[in-house]
C-alpha cells in the first residue's frame, strides 16, 4: 500500500455517510405509518420532478429551506405539525440506525484509518438533524477525530470559516485535505481554501469514495 499523498479524509454526513431520505422512502413509510407510495419527491434521483430541489440547487432556497418545508408536509401528512428537521429524521429513520449508514462510508473509513489518515466530519446540521444523542449510536463516528458542526457553530459550508475550523481543529494544511460532499456550492467552497475534493454522487457513493481513496493514495 502507497503511503498517503494527503493527510486527512473530512466527509459531509448527511448524503456521504448516512443515505439520504431520498433513498429510504421505504422505511420512512413504515416507521410512520404512511401507505407505500406515498412519499414521492426524489431529488437528485428525479430532479426533474422535484421543483423545490431545483429551487434549492438555483440558490433560490438553502438546505435548511427544503428540508423544512419536506417536514412540514410530511407532518401535514400526519396530522402533525412539525418544525424541525430532527422531528422528521428522527421519527422516519425508525429503530434502526444502521440501516441508513453506507456501507461504502463504513469501508472507506476504516481503510483511511488504517492508512494513518485523520478523518473529520464538516457538517452543516449533523445535530440539528439528527439529535445529539444519534452519535452515540452509530460506532462509526468514535473513529473520527474531528466533528466541525455548523448546529454550534452557526458557520455554514460554504463559508471559508467552516472549512478553516476544519484543518485548524485537525492540525493540518490545507493541502493536506480531501473533502468530500454532495452539494456543489460546498465542494466549491472547499476548493477555493485549496483543499482536494470529490463531488459525492449519491447514485453512486462507490466511485465517489473511490475517487476519494484515490486522492488519498490508497
Amino acid at each position: 500500500m502507497n503511503a498517503p499523498s494527503f493527510k486527512a479524509l473530512v466527509l459531509d454526513f448527511g448524503g456521504v455517510i448516512s443515505r439520504t431520505l431520498f433513498e429510504t422512502h421505504e422505511l420512512s413509510e413504515v416507521a410512520l405509518g404512511l401507505p407505500p407510495g406515498t412519499l414521492t419527491w426524489r431529488g437528485p434521483f428525479a430532479p426533474e420532478t422535484d421543483a423545490l430541489w431545483q429551487a434549492m440547487q438555483a440558490d433560490r432556497i438553502t438546505e435548511r429551506d427544503y428540508w423544512l418545508a419536506r417536514t412540514r408536509s410530511v407532518g401535514a401528512l400526519l396530522g402533525e405539525e412539525w418544525n424541525d428537521m430532527q422531528t422528521f429524521v428522527q421519527r422516519a429513520r425508525g429503530a434502526d440506525v444502521h440501516a441508513v449508514i453506507r456501507p461504502e462510508a463504513i469501508a472507506a473509513v476504516h481503510q483511511a484509518k488504517a492508512a494513518g489518515c485523520k478523518l473529520a466530519v464538516l457538517s452543516n446540521e449533523l445535530d440539528l438533524f439528527y439529535g445529539a444523542s444519534f452519535r452515540e449510536h452509530v460506532p462509526l463516528l468514535h473513529l473520527f477525530d474531528v466533528i466541525i458542526d455548523a448546529t454550534y457553530t452557526g458557520v455554514l459550508k460554504p463559508d471559508p470559516r467552516a472549512y478553516d475550523m476544519c484543518t485548524a481543529a485537525l492540525g493540518v494544511s490545507a493541502t493536506d485535505c480531501v473533502f468530500v460532499d454532495d452539494q456543489s456550492r460546498n465542494v466549491l467552497g472547499a476548493m477555493k481554501r485549496g483543499w482536494q475534493t470529490v463531488q459525492f454522487d449519491v447514485t453512486q457513493p462507490a466511485d465517489s469514495y473511490r475517487r476519494a481513496l484515490n486522492l488519498l493514495g490508497l
